[in-house]
């Protein structure tokens, strides 16, 4: 029978097994024991980690929510636990080693090829939406709507009509963006190149990814870095970190480093974990690094009072579905259309998780949001932004979340269709490499600041709660 043993960064094995379930308990343990030690008992004691983490993922902002200090230390302490749980393995029949020992692989440096677009660049944020190209006085129609309807933060509304007010923004003159995941449906790389910024790009040597990105940097008007090996274009970050530590290390200018990698499963938090291990040791040897991070909509975040009073008023309207709120309440034991949030008790905490994501995805993406409130603490640059939930191919695969999403309008939630969500979020991240956010006093304000959460945020009924609903009312849409 073959050695299956997976190589590169991988999760720690125990008396001969791999568990993703015993390592996202130990972590969470880990980062709320400083904090919330009655929490860090029970997440150890959980049985069902698949079922259970739904809890405790929450209680990792709650426990956070007294103090700037409690949240800094649950982000730290967790992003402790997972470098010195997580572990490399050079070959199929290699020892596990620190993840240090990532760095310690050789192999051929990598070198560079640049592609110069032959286009001009674009000098107006111009926003597709729906079949439409939106600018000037049609975007900011249409951030108002986004405004009125909560389907965005007043804050997010804001930062993108301040870039459209400063087109010489969009090229990013003196900056890098090292755009990990290059082929990723949400990432800023295509929106960056219209507008001619400096990009460097590094995802899989896969051939297929390369062609894809071939046309769009030859066609726009920026500058594409591609990492290359013989005549291989790509790099894996799984195996091969020092090399790509190398090469980045090397680049000129202000450099960005832009976490947009995706993987199914436990492989997402091995590919999170690589990344994360490259930011540490960059930051190490390039001093003017800044950080740029997506959260997900489908996560739990600490929401201002007025998302909480408007969810609240909408609850009380009781409109639309939520006419038939009481029968369905008593028809499933009080599980179905739940409020959002307790009225009066500030800030609330909007749970959006969604179990057929699974806890994979939630550790992989708490992450990073972990290590963006510890960069921010440490003086960083970070741009963090909460995307919409988007219909990207990774995500409507999914049959179950494919008729979620084409219920989800009943409930006020709009879904965004890729090239709208990927370039609001880089004119989200062009603000920030070119303006400071406010400076606000606690790791969830940050998190909430611009947020574009698609209506999650600012509905009257709990995600989980109206989810169920949402598929059966979409099941016609998603098979269409």
């Amino acid at each position: 029978m073959p050695n299956t043993n997976p190589t590169g960064v991988v999760m720690p094995s125990v008396d001969g097994k791999v568990s993703s379930s015993a390592l996202g308990r130990a972590v969470v343990a880990d980062a709320l024991r400083g904090v919330d030690p009655v929490g860090a008992r029970g997440a150890e004691a959980s049985t069902d980690w698949r079922h259970d983490y739904l809890v405790h993922f929450r209680r990792l902002v709650e426990a956070g929510l007294p103090s700037r200090e409690a949240a800094l230390t649950i982000a730290q302490d967790g992003l402790a636990s997972l470098h010195e749980r997580m572990r490399y393995r050079s070959g199929t029949d290699g020892a596990e080693e620190p993840l240090s020992a990532a760095f310690a692989a050789g192999g051929q440096p990598l070198r560079t090829v640049t592609i110069a677009g032959r286009g001009k660049a674009e000098r107006e944020l111009v926003v597709p939406y729906r079949g439409r190209l939106l600018a000037g006085r049609e975007l900011d129609l249409q951030l108002e709507r986004w405004v009125a309807a909560g389907i965005i933060e007043p804050s997010c509304a804001r930062i993108v009509q301040t870039v459209a007010a400063n087109p010489g923004w969009l090229a990013l003159e003196g900056h890098r963006v090292v755009v990990l995941g290059a082929g990723a449906e949400m990432g800023p790389l295509r929106a960056l190149l219209r507008w001619g910024a400096d990009v460097v790009a590094v995802d899989l040597p896969r051939p297929a990814i390369w062609e894809r990105l071939q046309g769009p940097a030859q066609r726009y008007a920026g500058r594409l870095h591609v990492p290359v090996t013989g005549e291989e274009r790509g790099a894996d970050l799984l195996h091969d970190l020092g090399r790509v530590a190398d090469w980045i290390e090397g680049l000129d200018g202000r450099l960005v480093l832009g976490n947009y990698v995706y993987a199914d499963g436990a492989l997402n938090v091995r590919v999170a974990m690589a990344v994360d291990a490259l930011t540490m040791r960059l930051r190490q040897r390039r001093p003017d690094l800044g950080l740029a991070f997506l959260a997900t909509p489908t996560d739990v975040f600490a929401v201002p009072d007025d998302a909480v009073d408007e969810a609240n008023r909408r609850y009380a309207a009781a409109s639309g579905i939520g006419r038939f709120r009481r029968p369905l309440r008593v028809v499933s034991a009080g599980r179905l259309l739940t409020r959002n949030y307790p009225p009066g008790l500030y800030p609330g905490v909007n749970d959006s998780l969604v179990p057929q994501q699974g806890p994979n995805y939630a550790l992989a993406k708490r992450l990073q949001r972990w290590r963006a409130a510890e960069a921010r603490a440490a003086g960083l640059p970070v741009s963090l932004a909460v995307a919409p939930a988007t219909r990207t191919r990774s995500v409507v695969k999914n049959r179950l979340l494919a008729a979620a999403f084409a219920g989800a309008h009943r409930f006020g939630i709009e879904i965004f269709e890729p090239a709208t969500s990927n370039t609001l979020m880089a004119a989200l991240l062009v603000h920030d490499l070119n303006a400071a956010r406010p400076a606000l006093g606690h790791p969830w304000q940050d998190e909430a600041f611009a947020a574009a959460h698609g209506g999650l945020w600012r509905q009257p009924y709990s995600a989980r709660s109206a989810l169920g609903i949402a598929v059966l009312m979409g099941i016609g849409g998603a098979r269409g």
